[in-house]
């Protein structure tokens, strides 16, 4: 598994003897024909995997070769999905140094060493006395490589070993100053500082350069190890063996020789400091050491003695018996926490446990442990378990941490020995710890912080011993595609990807020729995404940078080898079985080609193998066969038959994307450029090659055009799949905008280069400006997302990826920030941000030219939502406008001619905004989609954008500011109606009736005004609605209904919302009836804040007064009046009924004084209340008068109240018969005797009688049918049909009173008499109803 990449110069007996008696390894690297090479490998090994590490044996293409060359052709040649992908070549002073270095007379041993840095995407190699460091994501043209040279007097104290893993004697940390890890800000600033420390391995020499971009880089800061130090550094070990110690064989030797060595090293940034940071390193003495280090010098000290002492020693596996050995490694919890924070965590990796430390950085630097767990024990649960059959020692090669500090990886290997056949072999595998969710970490705990994530992943299941230099060069990396995946690096030179995959370990063995030499180092390609890492990268001894895409990982992954073989790759012939079910499946993807379809190779097109789009037979031969007609129609013109046959073929079966037509066009538009690369940075926007590539594209394009058109394709596309045909044109638009955005860039640089057009050429001749910034930016997430560009440059590829020209809006959106960086002078950010503001208004006006220039083409544009009316486009435009937006309101700073630039280029792009904007919202409600937020989200945009800029007008107009205008004197209001000209036009485009109404207010254009209203009819009458709400805002009714003479529908229209007004208007149409009936409604409305209020009352502290009772009785008495003049059939009628309310609205003034001061009085004065609730109110005050006056509130009611509430009018007539005692008036019939007079005098004076008097009188008065049609007085006279219910009459109601037993003959003279009494003196008090 672990094989080198190099080929050594000697082989050992062991390897030679493997090779098999029939087979020699060659002397030459010569690539034999493919046929020879065909030849060797079927006769060598049957039926060996493709993929894996090739036998030694097996002459391969030189790395050369696999190099994809910049001239293919526009189809280009198919990439085969299971290789790596070449990402870049080392700067040319690398390649030179390397020459040289080849030329010397070294010995053999002597290896080149690298690394690679994630955080900064820096990558190293040291070669000789010399450190090149350069970024990994630029290509090589464009590379800024730093050189540093190793001091002399360190070279000559370096102590050089024989052993070939250990000539690479430098451990090296990258301490990023910046305190933002994002690569964005990488990309759009030019330079970024960083600091480097090196610390050698033997000699414990540690360098130290503080700011390595700096314009003249200082020699280092160094710090040479004391001599006692260096004495226990050269010693030989003298720590005895344990008794728990297994003798090995002697592959691993007898135990540790030689001196001891440090084995990793972290940095980190020192907060509120300039250019100082500490490093630790830990030793494979058990020591830990700290290195404070600043530009003035290096301060050594040892933190821990032995670490390992720390804890209780709970196992004898692979304790320290040497000079090297553990801990292992190290590594920051968080490898990417801000330079402010003051704390930071690390793990360490011992022989059988994790500990965890935390370093305090300011004020002082403290290094205390946190807590630690055994991973290699007793206990399965916890790690790995020891003492298992077979099990001989166990070796934690190296941990790895995720972003997230959360989840702990572990590179294990284990040595067993096989008690059936005797046999020893290796056992890889990877250990996955996670925080324990309730665990709080705190100083030294005790207790059990990890867990394990998943059962124990192995690698390898039997792998050849090796000895304990080789296990301990090897090295872990995590968090590349595919999600979950590590690579194993060993110190031969080889890497390994393992991913877990469909409940099965696959391995893919990153393999290139012998040409290339080892692999130095690997990282991951930084993603633009939050939170989302790209491919795997590697760098190579010789041949560069290279990238494994996520494809190739899953599709050319293999299951382990039952027994690792090295070299000779794998014996498991289950292997190519699967390998070749994988090619199989790699061949229902579609072909790439390297003009289209090399765009979509990229990893975001597989995730966890769901992303991979499977592309039938069919589907190949549709679009082969449309690409055949097509080229035969560029060379003949002819289209004969195509139409048909592209039918049978299904070329009309899929819609979307996934067309072939669709696909067919954007292969054209995104075909890719052969020479563009240039090393002229910038200036490549310029070239020739450059526009005529783009145009050659565009003449391309319309020849499909046209060739849908002659064969009838359009037709079918514009019937059948109106999508499809939106994306092909679509395609048309972003190709005329990147045209135009190309010249735009032209012009940008031909001015800064003459400082022509702009005050500000001493920033333009400082700075490439903010449209290159963004080119790079959207080049670079292109390249990232797609390892098969990474050999491009930035610019190539944003100029050659027409199609998804929507990302310069991402962009915008995500790395806003970083393009126009708040620390730069006012000045510079204003010419930036209307650089970016140009650029994004021509890309839309070009759209838009395209698609008037094309109209007829289009299908039809019902529910299909255009490109630039897409949520990634609204909102970059939207984060580009509030920039300019905060500029405007908060810089004093500029001057007048500057801000007008900035007013100027926010003004056309706030109509690109609202354009696409409405756009979008007019798409969704077509096809009937919720939309309101959407809407929301438009009107707050809007109205924040032409208020600032009407505000910012008007602060010029106040300036006395006229360079903008024709520069002719001119009064104040001219001035302002020029200014506001174009943004008026916006605003009436856009329904912004707050501004159109703030410009005809300023300049008091009552004819503007009037002009506006007629021309701006929107929903609910538009501008006109506006206008009025306004004025009666302001209380100006005249006017308003002065001006609704002219709109009479419309104020018709808004005096529905606003009755206040409304029977005003009617009345002044000598419509009586309908404002007597506005009137009446408004009287009893239950809605607060309503009131008649005249203009007088607009300065008064009753601007908007609660209406009162007085008020209501007021509305009342016109709506009569009102009522009166109408003369309708039916107007006695709608008097009847005011009179009625009248009455109501009156009992309850009169229940306010009758009712104690409390809450609910007051509640009562405010309100007016529902005839239900006075009703309910009366019969809970207890009051005698109130239990009597229920009646008059249901009497001047309707029948339909009366019926819908006849519990309560139940409930009424037992409160009025519980306010009289009938016992004792019963007890006083008997004693004296009553007659018939003085029985009719003593009930008349009871409620009971009282109540049957007014609602069953001969003068009863009620609304409608009277009171017997729902509660009939007499029980043998009950007319409610249907009914069978015993108290539906006050006779049967009176029955269950508690006192008719005794009281029941006065209770029923009592309301018999008042039924037919006409002519009852009331008791003084009482209210007789009116």
């Amino acid at each position: 598994m672990f094989s080198p990449g190099l080929k050594r110069s000697k082989l050992s007996s062991r390897k030679q003897t493997s090779l098999g008696p029939n087979l020699t390894a060659p002397d030459s690297l010569a690539t034999p024909l493919a046929e020879t090479r065909k030849s060797a490998l079927e006769t060598s090994i049957p039926d060996r995997p493709s993929t894996g590490t090739p036998a030694p044996w097996a002459p391969r293409l030189s790395v050369l070769a696999r190099i994809p060359s910049a001239n293919k052709n526009d189809k280009g040649d198919e990439i085969d999905p299971i290789k790596p992908v070449f990402v870049g070549e080392f700067p040319q002073v690398i390649h030179d140094e390397l020459a040289n270095f080849s030329q010397w007379r070294v010995p053999a041993d002597v290896c080149i060493s690298g690394g690679m840095d994630k955080g900064t995407c820096l990558s190293w190699i040291i070669c000789g006395n010399k450190i090149f460091i350069w970024s990994y994501l630029s290509l090589a043209a464009s590379k800024k490589c730093i050189a540093l040279e190793l001091p002399s007097d360190v070279l000559e104290n370096s102590d050089l070993g024989r052993n070939s893993y250990h000539r690479n004697n430098w451990l090296l940390s990258v301490v990023n100053w910046d305190s933002t890890s994002k690569v964005a800000n990488r990309v759009a600033k030019h330079r970024y500082s960083v600091g480097i420390v090196m610390c050698n391995k033997k000699t414990r020499t540690v360098l130290y350069w503080y700011d390595i971009f700096a314009d003249v880089v200082t020699a280092p800061v160094t710090s040479f190890a004391s001599s006692d130090e260096s004495l226990a550094a050269s010693s030989p070990t003298d720590v005895k063996t344990t008794p728990n110690r297994q003798q090995l064989p002697d592959k691993h030797g007898t135990g540790f020789t030689g001196s001891i060595s440090f084995n990793s090293l972290i940095a980190s940034a020192i907060p509120a400091t300039q250019n100082i940071c500490v490093a630790l390193a830990c030793c494979s003495s058990g020591e830990l050491w700290q290195f404070y280090c600043s530009p003035s010098g290096i301060q050594r000290k040892k933190v821990y003695q032995n670490i390992q002492n720390l804890s209780p020693q709970g196992t004898g596996i692979g304790q320290l018996v040497g000079g090297k050995g553990y801990p292992r490694s190290m590594i920051w919890r968080l490898p990417y926490s801000s330079i402010s924070d003051s704390n930071r965590q690390f793990f360490l990796l011992v022989d059988h446990e994790i500990q965890c430390f935390n370093i305090k950085l300011f004020p002082e630097l403290e290094v205390s442990k946190l807590w630690s767990q055994e991973i290699v024990g007793n206990d399965a649960d916890l790690g790995i378990k020891k003492d298992l059959a077979g099990q001989k020692r166990i070796w934690p090669l190296d941990l790895q941490v995720d972003d997230h500090g959360k989840v702990i990886t572990v590179l294990v290997a284990t040595f067993c020995k096989d008690r059936v056949s005797s046999s020893s072999y290796t056992q890889y595998s990877l250990l996955t710890m996670q925080y324990m969710s309730e665990v709080s970490i705190s100083s030294d705990v005790n207790e059990r912080v990890l867990e394990k994530k998943a059962p124990i992943q192995v690698i390898i299941p039997k792998a050849r011993v090796e000895d304990e230099d080789f296990l301990f060069s090897m090295r872990l990396q995590v968090g590349g595609k595919p999600s979950g995946s590590a690579i194993i690096l060993s110190g031969e030179g080889t890497a390994t990807v393992s991913h877990y995959y469909r409940n099965s370990t696959r391995l893919y063995q990153f393999d290139l020729p012998y040409d290339a030499g080892k692999v130095l180092d690997a990282s991951v390609l930084p993603s633009t995404e939050d939170g989302d890492d790209g491919a795997w990268v590697v760098l190579t001894e010789k041949a560069g940078i290279w990238a494994i895409p996520e494809k190739a990982v899953v599709l050319g992954g293999v299951e382990p080898p039952e027994r690792s073989l090295s070299r000779k790759g794998s014996s498991n012939e289950g292997s190519s079985q699967e390998e070749r079910r994988n090619l199989m499946f790699a061949g229902n993807i579609a072909p790439r080609r390297a003009s289209s379809d090399a765009w979509d190779a990229g990893d975001r097109q597989l995730t966890g193998m769901t992303g991979v789009t499977r592309r039938t037979a069919q589907d190949e031969e549709s679009e082969a066969l449309l690409g055949q007609f097509f080229h035969e129609f560029l060379i003949s013109g002819k289209v004969d038959g195509s139409l048909e046959k592209l039918k049978s073929s299904g070329a009309f079966e899929r819609d979307g994307e996934t067309n072939v037509f669709v696909r067919i066009s954007k292969s054209i538009v995104d075909t890719l450029a052969k020479h563009w690369t240039t090393t002229r940075g910038a200036e490549i926007v310029a070239m020739g090659i450059v526009s005529t590539q783009l145009m050659d594209k565009q003449q391309k394009h319309q020849k499909f055009l046209q060739f849908l058109a002659l064969s009838k394709c359009h037709e079918e596309l514009c019937s059948r799949q109106r999508h499809s045909l939106q994306f092909i044109l679509e395609h048309g638009e972003k190709l005329s905008a990147i045209i135009q955005l190309r010249e735009l860039q032209n012009l940008i640089s031909q001015n800064r280069s003459t400082g022509v057009g702009s005050t500000h050429s001493s920033f333009r001749n400082q700075d490439p400006g903010a449209l290159w910034d963004l080119i790079q930016l959207v080049g670079e997430k292109a390249r990232r997302n797609t390892v098969l560009l990474m050999d491009r440059d930035n610019a190539e590829v944003f100029y050659s990826k027409v199609s998804d020209l929507e990302q310069v809006f991402y962009c915008l959106e995500r790395h806003l920030e970083y393009i126009i960086s708040t620390e730069q002078p006012v000045e510079f950010q204003t010419h930036r941000a209307c650089e970016l503001s140009n650029a994004c208004v021509t890309i839309f006006r070009a759209a838009m030219d395209y698609k008037n220039e094309y109209h007829l083409w289009y299908p039809a544009p019902e529910g299909l939502t255009p490109w630039y009316c897409q949520l990634v486009v609204r909102n970059g435009l939207w984060s580009l406008a509030s920039f300019m937006l905060q500029l405007l309101k908060e810089t004093s700073e500029l001057d007048m001619s500057a801000k007008s630039e900035l007013y100027f280029h926010l003004e056309a792009l706030t109509e690109v905004l609202l354009e696409v904007s409405s756009g979008a919202i007019t798409a969704k409600l077509e096809r009937g989609e919720e939309h309101k937020g959407l809407l929301n989200e438009y009107w707050r945009r809007r109205d924040a954008l032409l208020d600032s800029l009407y505000q910012q007008v008007k602060g010029f107009l106040e300036a006395g500011y006229q360079d903008i205008t024709d520069g002719t004197k001119e009064n104040k209001e001219e001035i302002l109606r020029k200014l506001s000209s174009s943004l008026l036009s916006t605003a009436k485009g856009h329904e912004g009736y707050q501004t159109m109404w703030n410009v005809c207010c300023d300049l008091n254009d009552s004819g503007l005004l009037r002009n506006l209203m007629h021309e701006s009819i929107g929903p609910r009458c538009g501008f006109s609605y506006f206008v009025f709400k306004q004025l009666y805002e302001k209380k100006q009714f005249s006017k308003l209904l002065r001006l609704g003479e002219e709109f009479q529908e419309e104020l018709s229209i808004f005096l529905n919302d606003y009755r206040d007004l409304r029977w005003l208007h009617e009345a002044f149409l000598h419509q009586f009836s309908a404002a007597s009936e506005t009137l009446h409604a408004m009287a009893l409305s239950q809605d607060e804040g309503f009131i008649l209020t005249t203009e007088d009352d607009i300065d008064s502290n009753h601007a908007s007064p609660v209406p009162t009772l007085t008020d209501r009785r007021r509305l009342l008495n016109l709506s009569k009046i009102a009522a009166f003049a109408g003369k309708d059939a039916d107007s006695q009628t709608k008097v009847k009924r005011i009179e009625a309310d009248l009455k109501i609205l009156r009992l309850q003034e009169e229940i306010l004084e009758v009712l104690p001061m409390d809450d609910t009085k007051q509640r009562v004065e405010k309100q007016l209340l529902r005839p239900e609730e006075l009703i309910e109110l009366c019969l809970k005050s207890g009051s005698r008068e109130l239990a009597l006056q229920v009646f008059d509130v249901f009497a001047w009611t309707s029948s339909s109240f009366r019926k819908s509430h006849r519990n309560l009018l139940e409930e009424c007539w037992k409160k009025a018969a519980d306010q009289d005692p009938w016992s004792e008036l019963y007890q006083a019939s008997v004693t004296e005797g009553w007659g018939d007079e003085e029985t009719l005098q003593q009930l008349s004076r009871t409620i009971l009688f009282q109540a049957s008097n007014r609602c069953y009188g001969p003068k009863a008065e009620s609304i409608e049918d009277g009171f017997d049609k729902v509660l009939p007085l007499r029980q043998e006279n009950l007319e409610v049909p249907g009914s069978k219910d015993t108290r539906s009459s006050v006779e049967a109601i009176l029955m269950q009173h508690r006192d008719f037993p005794y009281g029941g003959k006065l209770m029923l003279t009592a309301i018999m008499l008042g039924c037919v009494q006409d002519d009852v003196k009331i008791e003084e008090g009482l209210s007789p109803m009116e």
